[in-house]
């Protein structure tokens, strides 16, 4: 937007400028003028071609400008019988017309080589560091696609922007996604962002009678922590509350099947008698002041939320984590978490441009795997990336939460997994968090995919995006 507004200054001022210029050069220095107007001209377009890639309102009203600085050159050339038009025979004059007009109509003729936007929603999590790291590094290199990402504080506010039509995609957790699909079925499934990713996070009043191992990694989802939720729920009287950051999120799911798994029920957002715990929903960011107020208040609680928070909850002194997702939820290569998806009308429009950004987000995923495995200087590349956008994210956090011995998130094979998700679909059915299933073969769009997991660093450098490109998007087909 910057960008635009100062190529927009520009061309009006400077229009405006040639235009007084004129006015008082006219009768005095006839050839001054029309040699400036000519290079004014000539430069309109240039200043087209190389100005940023923009929205449609955006473009019209660039055009327009850039349009009308042209018309007016050539009328005052005209208007002013400049000499050497003036001295043209009819067949010059005719030429120098035809000449002239493609530059006249350029700005309202399609471009191929112009950048169409695709704005993208994110939450401040783990699940969607592929994404930052690809605005940050390669956003640049991208000749299809202008990518923008714009930050959401929560679930709800991602879902209500989304459909309203205010994104081009969307970062999203699978439950929710398949929820607004059966809503209204007007995008489709074209990548996963992560895979694993979320984990249980206990305070100090939860954890009463229960020891956990020093090493993280032998904390597992056994019944240990089951106990501890029918201890608090006697000491209650009623079910403990688990704070996740939306009903209909993988987190419900995987805290729902560790409960099933140890014989305990799951309550949704409002009290049911034979519930032993409560899931309830609070933001991401909000939920380690949850957790830790209810401490305060000697109050048992946990929450169930993405990385890095469950890491943060340790180093604020908060709680501490009691198991990881991936352990909960085993799969091939991780379970389906976040995914990413695309409107229709973007698919229609810019698969060019949507691909690009899938292949970017793809390759990012493939830098932090590459980094995680030896920390350094490119580890500390990618935390300065990420914290652009994230702040709040603390550097140790975010390590942690990238340690590749922990493995807690990997953001590996990322292309569209049907089984995968139809493994968190019935869990989610079961548990009543969604109330129907849908249709995964036509929520799923599988014509984004890289499968840039199975190739080395040196053939992922040999791909020709643009050859992809051209063999998948030569033709546009909605899905």
């Amino acid at each position: 937007m910057p960008q635009f507004g100062n190529i927009f200054g520009f061309n009006f001022k400077f229009g405006m400028t040639m235009l007084t210029a004129n006015q008082y050069f006219t009768h005095r220095y006839r050839r001054i003028p029309a040699k400036v107007s000519l290079i004014l001209f000539l430069t309109s377009p240039t200043l087209s071609m190389n100005g940023p890639a923009r929205h449609k309102n955006q473009e019209t009203y660039f055009n327009l400008v850039n349009g009308g600085v042209r018309l007016y050159s050539v009328l005052w050339f005209w208007r002013n019988k400049v000499w050497w038009i003036n001295d043209m025979g009819f067949y010059k004059k005719t030429s120098l017309a035809i000449l002239i007009l493609p530059l006249f109509l350029y700005p309202f003729l399609p471009h191929a080589d112009e950048r169409q936007t695709i704005q993208a929603l994110y939450l401040p999590l783990a699940d969607h560091y592929a994404a930052l790291v690809a605005y940050e590094k390669y956003r640049n290199q991208m000749t299809h696609a202008d990518f923008r990402i714009q930050k959401m504080k929560s679930w709800p506010q991602l879902r209500g922007a989304f459909l309203d039509g205010g994104a081009d995609m969307a970062f999203i957790i699978s439950p929710l996604a398949m929820d607004m699909f059966r809503q209204k079925p007007d995008f489709h499934w074209v990548s996963l962002m992560h895979r694993d990713g979320n984990a249980l996070a206990i305070n100090a009043q939860l954890q009463q009678g229960s020891t956990l191992p020093e090493n993280k990694a032998d904390r597992q989802p056994d019944a240990n922590i089951a106990l501890a939720f029918k201890r608090a729920r006697d000491q209650l009287g009623h079910a403990s509350v688990t704070a996740v950051p939306s009903l209909l999120s993988t987190h419900a799911v995987v805290l729902y099947k560790y409960l099933r798994d140890h014989n305990l029920e799951l309550g949704l957002g409002k009290e049911k008698d034979d519930a032993d715990v409560m899931a309830i929903e609070v933001p991401p960011a909000q939920s380690i002041a949850f957790i830790k107020r209810e401490n305060e208040r000697g109050v048992p609680a946990s929450f169930e939320q993405s990385l890095p928070w469950a890491d943060i909850v340790e180093t604020a002194g908060a709680g501490h984590i009691a198991w990881y997702s991936k352990d909960v939820l085993p799969w091939p290569k991780g379970h389906v978490e976040c995914i990413a998806i695309a409107a229709d009308q973007t698919i229609h429009d810019k698969p060019a441009a949507l691909q690009e950004v899938i292949y970017f987000i793809h390759r990012a995923a493939q830098d932090i795997e590459h980094a995680r495995q030896t920390p350094g200087p490119e580890m500390a590349e990618i935390v300065n990336m990420i914290r652009q956008h994230v702040p709040q994210h603390p550097p140790k956090a975010i390590i942690q939460s990238l340690d590749a011995a922990l493995n807690a998130i990997n953001y590996r094979y990322l292309d569209v997994d049907k089984p995968g998700l139809k493994m968190v679909m019935d869990l989610a059915v079961a548990a009543g968090i969604l109330k129907h299933p849908i249709d995964i073969d036509t929520f799923a769009d599988p014509r984004f995919g890289m499968a840039m997991s199975e190739l080395s660093t040196a053939e992922i450098n040999a791909l020709n995006l643009d050859a992809i490109i051209q063999s998948r998007w030569s033709s546009k087909k909605s899905p």
